[in-house]
Parts: C-alpha cells; sequence; structure tokens
C-alpha cells in the first residue's frame, strides 16, 4: 500500500522551497506490520543552518505582505487539505498505527486550524487606547519574531504542526521544523502543499532528523528567537534552559497524567464510554488520555464491571483496518516502557483486572501492540498513578467524597486534562474552579480539544504558554507599543500632566 499512496522511497528535506538530498537516512517503519514506509534523513547541523539562513532572508519579505494575504495562502492549504484528507489520514495511519477514525478526525484538525488561522490575516488585533496627553494617539500592535522553530511529536504529527506552523505564518514569521523521525512524512506531504499553495520559498522549511542533531542545533541558533516545542518533560526541561540563557522566547507541550472523576450520581454508562475513548483511544498514546479514574467508593464496583464488559469488545490491529478500534504502539521502545510499568504497578500493591501484557502471535506478528489495560485499587501515591505511561494503561483510584477526588487529580505534578462525570451542577461548577489543568471537561473524557481554544496545561505540563486558538499568537509575536504625537511640541508623559 505505500507504494501506491506515497510518491516517493526516500525523503528529501525541503530548505527555500527546493527539495535537498542530504545523504544519511533511517527507515521508517509502519508500527502495525513492521514494513519499512520510506527512508528519512538524518541531518546535521549544517542543514540547519542553510535553513535558518534561507528562512532569514525569506521572512523579512514575507512580513511585508499583508496579513490577508498570507491568510489566503492558508486557506488554499486548508482546501488542499480538504481534498486530499483520506490519503492523507491513510499515511498518517501507515506511519504511526492509530486507526483510520482517529487519523481522519486528526487531519481534519489540521483542516480546521488552517480556516481559523487564515481568519486571523484579518484580525491580529492589536489594541487602541487614549493617551495621556492632548494631541497624542497611543495604539499597541502585533509584530512578528522573525525564525521561528518548531519541534514536533510523532504521536500527531499533522495537527500538532499545524497549531504551530499556521500562526506562525499568518504573523509573518519564517519557520523551521524538525518534525519526529518516526513520522515524517506528514511532514513531507504538508510541505508539498504549502509548495502547492503558493507560499513563497524560505517562509516554510522541513529539516529532518534526531534530536540531538537537528533539535539541538535549533535550540542554539542564534537567529532561531522561538521555540515551540511538544514532545517530553526532561527534553523540554534541557530546552528551557538552553533557551532561557538565550533570552529567547520557548513555548513548551509536555506530558500528562489525567483523570477521569466519576461520581456517584454519574451516568454510568455515559462514563465508561468517555474512559474507554480517552484511555484506549489512540492506544493511550495522547499527552491528554486518561490514566487515572478517580472513582466514587459506592459506584466502583458497578463501574469495574462495565468498564470491563466494553474492554472485552475493544478490537485491535493494523488501523488500516476499519474494524479495528485499538492499533500499534509506536515502537519497541515505547512497547518496553508499558511492560515496565505493569510490574511497577504489580509491585506497589494494585491489582491487575485486565490486560498487563504484550500482544503476539499470527495477528500481532511483526508489530508492536499491547492489549488495553486496567488496573484497580490504585493509591494516588504510586507511581502508575503518578508518572506518564503513555499506553493503553488505566488505573482506578477510589476515594469517599467529591473533595478527596478534587485533591487526588490535583495531587500529581501535571496538569494538562481532568474530567468529571456528575449530575449535581453545584459540583460541576466547583469542579471547573477547583481543578487545576488547563482543559477541564464535563461529563466527556479527557480528549478531544477543539482548535478555537487554548491547548496546554499548568504545572509540569508547560510553561504557561498555549498552542491553538487565538492566544497561540501570542507564542509567535510580539507587543508592540506605539505613541504619535501631532501637537507639534515635546511632550513628556508623567512630567507634564496636570
Amino acid at each position: 500500500m505505500s507504494q501506491t499512496l506515497l510518491d516517493v522511497k526516500k525523503l528529501e528535506n525541503f530548505i527555500g522551497g527546493e527539495w535537498l538530498e542530504t545523504g544519511n537516512t533511517t527507515p521508517v517503519n509502519n508500527p502495525a506490520t513492521g514494513e519499512t514506509v520510506v527512508e528519512v534523513p538524518l541531518s546535521t547541523a549544517e542543514h540547519v543552518n542553510q535553513a535558518v539562513a534561507t528562512a532569514k532572508k525569506a521572512q523579512k519579505e514575507w512580513a511585508l505582505v499583508p496579513a490577508p494575504q498570507r491568510a489566503e495562502v492558508l486557506l488554499r492549504v486548508g482546501n488542499l487539505m480538504k481534498e486530499r484528507k483520506e490519503r492523507l489520514s491513510q499515511l498518517l495511519t501507515m506511519e504511526n498505527g492509530k486507526v483510520l477514525e482517529e487519523a481522519r478526525g486528526e487531519v481534519q484538525e489540521g483542516i480546521d486550524m488552517a480556516f481559523y488561522m487564515a481568519g486571523e490575516g484579518r484580525r491580529l488585533f492589536g489594541h487602541t487606547t487614549p493617551a495621556e496627553l492632548n494631541d497624542k494617539f497611543a495604539m499597541s500592535v502585533r509584530s512578528p519574531v522573525g525564525v521561528v522553530g518548531i519541534i514536533t511529536p510523532w504521536n500527531f504529527p499533522i495537527a500538532i504542526a499545524t497549531w504551530k506552523s499556521f500562526p506562525a505564518i499568518v504573523a509573518g514569521n519564517a519557520v523551521v521544523w524538525k518534525p519526529a523521525t518516526e513520522t515524517p512524512i506528514m511532514a513531507y506531504e504538508l510541505a508539498k502543499i504549502f509548495e502547492e499553495a503558493g507560499l513563497p520559498k524560505g517562509v516554510l522549511n522541513v529539516v529532518f532528523g534526531k534530536g540531538s542533531s537537528v533539535g539541538d542545533a535549533m535550540v542554539h541558533h542564534d537567529d532561531i528567537r522561538v521555540i515551540s516545542f511538544t514532545g517530553s518533560n526532561d527534553t523540554g526541561r534541557n530546552i528551557a534552559a538552553e533557551c532561557g540563557r538565550q533570552l529567547k522566547k520557548v513555548s513548551l507541550e509536555m506530558g500528562g497524567k489525567n483523570a477521569v472523576i466519576v461520581m456517584d450520581d454519574a451516568d454510568l454508562n455515559l462514563a465508561v464510554e468517555g474512559i474507554v475513548w480517552s484511555a484506549f483511544g489512540t492506544s493511550g498514546q495522547r499527552c491528554t488520555a486518561c490514566s487515572r479514574v478517580i472513582v466514587h467508593e459506592d459506584v466502583k464496583e458497578e463501574l469495574e464491571k462495565r468498564l470491563l464488559a466494553e474492554m472485552e469488545k475493544l478490537t485491535i490491529g493494523n488501523g488500516l483496518d476499519e474494524s479495528i478500534k485499538v492499533g500499534p504502539i509506536i515502537n519497541k521502545a515505547g512497547l518496553d516502557k508499558i511492560k515496565k510499568y505493569m510490574e511497577i504497578g504489580k509491585n506497589e500493591g494494585a491489582k491487575l483486572l485486565a490486560g498487563g501484557e504484550e500482544l503476539t502471535g499470527e495477528n500481532f506478528k511483526d508489530g508492536y501492540y499491547f492489549a488495553p489495560t486496567l488496573f484497580t485499587d490504585a493509591t494516588p501515591d504510586m507511581r502508575i498513578s503518578q508518572e506518564e505511561i503513555f499506553g493503553p494503561v488505566v488505573s482506578l483510584i477510589p476515594v469517599k467524597s467529591f473533595e478527596e477526588a478534587i485533591e487526588v487529580n490535583n495531587g500529581v505534578s501535571y496538569g494538562l486534562s481532568s474530567s468529571i462525570f456528575t449530575r449535581d451542577a453545584n459540583r460541576v461548577f466547583q469542579a471547573q474552579r477547583d481543578l487545576d489543568t488547563g482543559i477541564v471537561y464535563v461529563n466527556a473524557g479527557t480528549t478531544g480539544a477543539e482548535i478555537h481554544l487554548p491547548f496546554g496545561g499548568t504545572k509540569g505540563t508547560g510553561n504557561g504558554h498555549r498552542d491553538s486558538g487565538v492566544q497561540a499568537l501570542d507564542v509567535f509575536t510580539e507587543w508592540k507599543a506605539v505613541y504619535v504625537d501631532y501637537s507639534g511640541k515635546l511632550q513628556r508623559a508623567q512630567i507634564d500632566v496636570d
């Protein structure tokens, strides 16, 4: 199938509007089958230098293009993505493993982001304000930062890239993008779409390679003034430290240890649907995936019974099969990490109710599969309740009250997404006030963010910036205050005020 969907066997960097040979490559394998889909370049710091030099030159001209005209490019990008949605979705499933249903949703997210950010081309609002002196005008406006670097993960290879690149481009910046080596095809396809949509050469540049070479070179490059990163906490902390040393703006979106709270008055059938979807969709490989269920002790046993019944219905396999609901784990390293946490959970005293093992046999040969897993009787301080596992694993933590549920939810180092199932309106409003996460869901799971609202979290999840929504523009713009004095004389603010 890869040969019929993909028009190349080896990818090349996209720099200055040209596809450039880079030398060393590494295979990209379909995690469902082990098949090599394409070869991806292993670029060097020199390739980054070339991309940045090209981007720096292109950005000066791009910033002078009126923002509504910049937005027209994004409109064309969105329409091209819409025309090619099914092909892009199948390619995404091939390189990432997520089931087609979810791949289509991710591509749609990119389409939505294109149209939304195109709208910002006719806004990019600043502010006017009364000046304190006569015959004086005061306002603030957004200005592009210059060259921005975006570093994106493998689990959402096109959606997260659009969250970052589209606002950057419409705001007048040029982009150097390092996609994950596990999932480079979406970057190749999106670069081709931008090329076809008429984006000037050099405004978007794609440099494939490892974080230790390409990513590190981007972070250290003096002419990249913004780094927008989604990935692990350890890497994010290192990036933040280096960007801080350079006084470089940095936006981080990292891990999550997201919980669904199920109260004693909850609609349990609805809660089960929400838990199963947000815990086992994308095989749990989402930063917003539900990995904890904080359940009132009065309904714990019933919830367990219903969860186990629904988990038995899950179909597992190659995501290109429309009947499959749970796809593979991205690679062996991801699989080994999940397996390690199975032993940790059992040694800590949690009770394993379902799953807990790698799936092997004829149906799963050559891929990386792990059974949807349910622990119960976990305590809030267990490692499986505190640490991000990034797999189809969920732990039930019983509590005695609403207040305890809030305390347990907030008692982790992350703060991305949370959810509560309850019919009590008072609890709904208390929960949305007291849950210390950047995203709160009521009577829904922990996944499903929409592109017109800010995406990001508190505490160890990030550093206060947001992807998506109009707030994403704050990452890629600087505020400039402008004063126009038409009095014909020198007026001194604060001093010449009566």
